[in-house]
């Protein structure tokens, strides 16, 4: 092999590899982030261990029992590598297990269109909200400068993991332990704020220490883990907007916005109408996003033939079924869960049921937030505070 030649399977190769299969499918189009995937080494942000999920559960991977090329062309698929289920590392994992991940390297396709979005670009003051393993705070740092960013992470232990990981590939932005819907005033104002989690609705610490103009690129998501992916500017007067994008992706929401336990689903006949929208539709990912902004503090499951809503807050319920040639809703409870859903589903398709790039979001001075199709005076719903 000639000494210049570098073998397929080695890491450099693979960063390359990765950026020009991110680049042909549109993911990456900024040079100055192209060099950035070419740089950073995703393998060392892996630790020893990564979860695949199969079937219900999660597997544990262990480098040290996969092949050093299969564990590299792992680390360099544009793929979510998931690294905590319920707050237990993979590495500590004695086998397949069930649960909810709760932390992950996500895929580099996303993390570099939430970048790209935000516009950052060297020089500018970031606060990257969910450092996780490391790995897109590396990203940020190459391009904006170590100096420029502050990276916080909600879990100590993944913190001093990253922290770690992040020094030894020669990166030392400013990182901070603690609740990241609280931000970091210290080195505020910040140009731009990216969340790698999704919340339910803005904190105000977000919107006071970004800097007049800047801009906050996050997603939108809750309770029925429908989302959607929105970049707002901020105005003179403390308020902000902007337009969300068709994106279809999700991250995992911020710990303080997590689902509380869900009620216990008994079936409950309540009061019986007729229902005037297929429920099937709630399988469309913006009507899914409309209900979840009608019912906010509902869960959304699908059983055999209908849906079923619950409302963690209050225990009210609604599920529906086939009857003749349309669907009976049975609602249970102080809320009327149905009605609010279907309300919503209504005037989203009186609207031409169009996808999430014709919604948009407002957030006065005074935190009301109000999510709405194609202009403030259209059909609007306000988040929960």
């Amino acid at each position: 092999m000639n000494a210049d030649t570098e073998p397929p399977n080695d890491p450099a190769s693979l960063r390359c590899a990765l950026a020009e299969t991110l680049a042909r499918t549109g993911a990456l189009t900024d040079p100055a982030w192209r060099a950035a995937v070419e740089s950073v080494p995703r393998h060392r942000f892996l630790g020893t261990a990564v979860f695949r999920q199969s079937g219900t559960l999660w597997k544990p991977v262990h480098r040290d029992q996969t092949s050093e090329d299969a564990w590299l062309q792992l680390a360099y698929s544009d793929e979510t590598l998931v690294t905590q289920v319920d707050g237990l590392e993979a590495a500590g994992a004695p086998g397949p297990l069930p649960g909810r991940p709760t932390s992950s390297s996500t895929l580099p396709s996303l993390i570099l269109r939430m970048a790209e979005l935000s516009g950052v670009s060297k020089g500018e003051r970031v606060l990257w909200v969910g450092t996780g393993t490391g790995y897109s705070t590396a990203l940020v740092s190459h391009v904006v400068g170590a100096e420029n960013v502050t990276s916080i992470e909600y879990d100590p232990k993944l913190a001093r993991l990253a922290a770690d990981r992040l020094h030894g590939a020669g990166y030392r932005p400013h990182l901070v332990t603690g609740d990241g819907l609280q931000g970091h005033k210290a080195n505020a104002p910040y140009d731009a704020l990216v969340a790698t989690c999704a919340v339910r609705s803005i904190p105000g610490s977000w919107m006071r220490q970004v800097r007049d103009g800047g801009t906050l690129t996050l997603t939108l998501s809750g309770w029925m883990l429908a989302s959607g992916l929105i970049r707002l500017t901020l105005d003179e007067e403390g308020g902000a907007t902007g337009h969300f994008t068709d994106d279809r992706i999700s991250f995992m929401l911020a710990r303080p916005h997590e689902r509380p336990p869900r009620p216990t689903f008994f079936r409950r006949e309540g009061v019986k109408r007729r229902s005037q929208v297929d429920p099937g539709l709630l399988s469309d990912w913006t009507a899914q996003f409309v209900a979840q902004l009608a019912a906010p503090s509902a869960e959304l499951m699908t059983m055999s033939g209908g849906v079923i809503l619950v409302d963690t807050a209050t225990g009210s319920q609604a599920w529906t079924e086939p009857s003749g040639d349309g669907w009976d809703a049975h609602q249970h409870g102080p809320l009327n869960l149905w009605d609010q859903v279907e309300n919503a589903l209504l005037r989203w398709q009186e609207a031409g049921a169009p996808d999430q790039s014709t919604f948009g979001m407002t957030v006065t001075p005074d935190l009301t937030q109000t999510v709405w199709i194609n202009s403030p005076d259209g059909p609007s719903w306000q988040l929960p505070a």
